[in-house]
Parts: structure tokens; C-alpha cells; sequence
């Protein structure tokens, strides 16, 4: 599925960067960075383009080929992977931000890759993610069907242990984001740090 929707020339998603992305890491030293579901490159790239040194995930060859392909537009490198997020291994201790923006997974893998983003951490490293609340089902603007790919705050309290919440809310907001999130949407935003 995620082949064929990354399948043309135009970035689906757009190029900009995710805004609860932005609004986290500006001004920050993002350095070493494991950016995951990372799509065509638009967070990743931002990053890098801040001076990050970035590793991003995505099933989608697709997706990878056009993440490279805006890196090297910007001058920038990302180290860009195909693979699949239920079955990653992050070294523990090793980065300083962690990424999932809109990184859809079912529950039953979600909070062991959430334990695997925290491990992968070093301590006092920052997670950013944006994902989907169970509210968004009455919006026609992006995001899965499923209720179980869905987040909410206690969801995240649960997963995410190990760290302090500087941000964790739900909110409904106009999500911009190429062709296929666009409109009012309702998410959870979540910015946090190992302990």
C-alpha cells in the first residue's frame, strides 16, 4: 500500500516538516536522531537540515528513495532504511531525539516498539510524536480506520515508561501536510525525556 501511495513524483505528504515536530526541536541540538515511519524524508530532512545526524526507518522503498532524493536536493544526508518497525532493534543508549510523527501500529506491537524508543535513548534524549486519536474517526483527514492504531494520552502514560512529560495533550488542529493531511484532525502530541 505504501509503495503505491509514495509511487509518484509528487511528495504526498509535502515537504515541510510536521509542525508539533518544529515547535519541539527548534532551537534545540537535535544530534543523533532515529526518526521512525519516516515516510518521504519531510521530518527527517528538516533535521538534518538542523544539523542532526539522522536515521530514518520506513517500510516503503518507495518512500526511502524519495527521502533520499529530498535530502540530496537540500544538501543534506539521512541515513534512510527500508524496514519494518514491528521487527527493529535500536541499540540501547544511543540517541539523542527519537521521531514518530504519525507512525501507525497496531497496539499489540506499538507498546514494545514504544519501550524500544525509550531504551534507545540516552538519558536525558528527547521523544517527539504526533499520532491520532481516536476522535480523528469523525474527520475524513488522514490517519487509519482502525480504533487499535489510535492514541490517546493514558495510552502513551502506559507505553512510555522511564520518562518525564514536558507535553502530553489531545487537541484538535488543522494538520497541513501535502495532499493527504489536510484539514481539521484530532491528535495526541507528546514531548518527553529519559529519565
Amino acid at each position: 500500500m505504501w509503495d503505491e501511495r509514495y509511487g509518484q513524483d509528487e511528495y504526498v505528504y509535502g515537504t515541510t516538516p510536521n509542525d508539533f515536530l518544529v515547535e519541539c526541536l527548534a532551537g534545540r541540538q537535535i544530534g543523533r536522531t532515529f526518526s521512525a515511519a519516516e515516510g518521504e524524508g519531510r521530518n527527517a530532512v528538516w533535521m538534518a537540515m538542523h544539523g542532526a545526524d539522522v536515521e530514518s526507518l520506513d517500510s516503503s522503498q518507495r518512500g526511502v528513495e524519495k527521502t533520499l532524493r529530498l535530502a540530496e536536493s537540500r544538501g543534506v544526508k539521512v541515513d534512510a532504511r527500508v524496514g519494518n518497525l514491528e521487527e527493529v532493534q535500536l541499540a540501547a543508549d544511543t540517541y539523542n531525539t527519537v521521531v514518530s510523527i504519525f507512525a501507525h501500529m497496531p497496539s499489540e506491537h506499538r507498546a514494545m516498539l514504544h519501550s524500544k524508543f525509550v531504551q534507545a535513548l540516552k538519558p536525558n534524549g528527547i521523544l517527539v510524536l504526533e499520532a491520532y486519536t481516536p476522535d480523528q474517526l469523525k474527520f475524513s483527514t488522514g490517519g487509519p480506520k482502525d480504533v487499535d492504531m489510535l492514541l490517546t494520552v493514558d495510552k502513551l502514560r502506559d507505553e512510555l515508561q522511564g520518562v518525564d512529560f514536558v507535553v502530553l495533550r489531545e487537541v484538535e488542529r488543522d494538520v497541513i501536510e501535502g495532499t493527504l493531511h489536510t484539514g481539521r484532525a484530532a491528535v495526541v502530541q507528546c514531548l518527553a525525556i529519559r529519565r
